[in-house]
């Protein structure tokens, strides 16, 4: 079970960086043409944002059962090797970080009066999101380059 979750999460991420990069383009040019806010483009909105908590949900699953998750804390205390922190401790908060600024942008997005205000709360927080999850991503382990 671990096995699959792992490579779920490892290919699924594509998807995501894919779904938040829809968002973001389809934002920038609702906010460029001053576009009303239909129902298109809240359900592309709405997607990045049901991805992105699914990779989330992952994630958590993967740092309790994984042997450079939580465990590796346990049996080496704080002294982890980079590549353990990393995927333990920082690729988790950083995770965590990037899902609530994605999350704050879906629930302020949908309070604004006019279409540009709402493409606006999208650009930045999914934005600031999206760049969270690529600086936090183990691109070593990612691109298999250990």
């Amino acid at each position: 079970m671990y096995e699959i979750i792992k490579t779920l999460h490892s290919y699924f991420v594509y998807c995501v960086v894919v779904m938040l990069l829809i968002a973001i383009g389809n934002a920038v040019i609702g906010f460029l043409t001053n576009k009303k806010f239909t129902l298109k483009d809240l359900r592309i909105s709405l997607f990045a944002i049901v991805f992105s908590h699914l990779q989330l949900l992952m994630e958590i699953i993967l740092c309790f059962t994984s042997i450079k998750g939580f465990k590796a804390i346990k049996a080496n205390g704080t002294r982890l090797e980079s590549a353990d922190h990393l995927l333990t401790i920082e690729h988790l908060i950083v995770g965590i970080l990037a899902i609530v600024f994605i999350t704050i942008g879906w629930s302020k997005h949908k309070k604004q009066e006019t279409g540009k205000r709402a493409y606006e709360k999208i650009i930045l927080f999914y934005s600031t999101g999206l760049l969270l999850l690529l600086l936090r991503l183990p691109w070593k382990t990612w691109l298999n380059l250990y």
